[in-house]
């Protein structure tokens, strides 16, 4: 039988793709929890050889990558030659370090596979909208933010913005979207035209296979908090954790979420 290694950071989303695989391999680089009855293998970023002979012992032949992780502190006196390679990009940007992450695992014969191939209903499908009919202005703010993300891009910046009336409120860098929403909320009243749109997205060229950007009820709250009027994501682009209690809180709040 052909397995799936799960390469799980922090957060709920390793569960869910270990819910719905059969008999995963759950591995962790760092502390973080590990659910009950699973097949764990603890392994070391500086030894990815011994990692990789590991997985094939299990009759693993693809990997998909889910959960937070923070850049690894390596030891350099211990690292392989697999390791080695991924050393040599953690000076670059997020996507040329995750890119170079899929070619490693690709190169010792594993597939890659995104968190939305294994479990297709944490993505939204084009045309949702839940909550309030969004404004002409929420639309034109929703734009404005979209094309600032599409033009940083290049750079390798973030994949969260927010635009009011006009205006952009914040831009998601590496203290992420959370600190982000909180800069926003900490706006005095009167810098504000409107209330806002947070938008998040995948940056261009990004490979959806690994660090597929992602919202949930926190997310919602720091939407909340931040005094904004709505969200928009790409349709089958953000993985949204919690789907039905998320589409509940904003409809509450009187708020909208609309894939484009």
């Amino acid at each position: 039988m052909s397995r799936t290694a799960i390469i799980a950071g922090s957060g709920r989303l390793p569960q869910i793709l270990a819910a719905a695989l059969e008999a995963p391999v759950y591995v962790t680089l760092s502390d973080v929890a590990v659910p009950d009855g699973l097949d764990h293998v603890s392994a070391r970023v500086e030894k990815l050889g011994k990692l990789f002979k590991v997985l094939k012992a299990r009759d693993v032949t693809s990997v998909t990558f889910a959960g937070a992780m923070a850049r690894p502190k390596v030891n350099p006196v211990l690292l392989d030659r697999h390791a080695l390679r991924l050393a040599t990009s953690l000076g670059k940007g997020d996507d040329a370090l995750l890119r170079e992450v899929i070619a490693v695992f690709e190169a010792q014969g594993f597939t890659v596979r995104a968190a939305t191939d294994i479990c297709p209903e944490l993505s939204l499908p084009a045309g949702t909208l839940w909550g309030r009919k969004p404004t002409a202005t929420d639309i034109s703010d929703a734009a404005r933010a979209r094309s600032v993300l599409a033009a940083l891009s290049p750079l390798d910046v973030g994949q969260g913005a927010v635009c009011a009336g006009g205006q952009m409120l914040g831009i998601e860098t590496l203290q992420g979207t959370d600190a982000m929403l909180g800069f926003v909320a900490a706006t005095p009243a009167h810098l504000r035209r409107d209330r806002g749109v947070f938008v998040k997205m995948p940056k261009a060229g990004q490979d959806g296979r690994i660090d597929l950007p992602t919202i949930g009820m926190d997310t919602v709250k720091a939407v909340i908090k931040a005094g904004l009027g709505g969200i928009v994501i790409p349709a089958g682009g953000v993985i949204v954790l919690d789907r039905a209690a998320v589409k509940q809180r904003i409809e509450e709040a009187g708020l909208f979420l609309n894939t484009i």
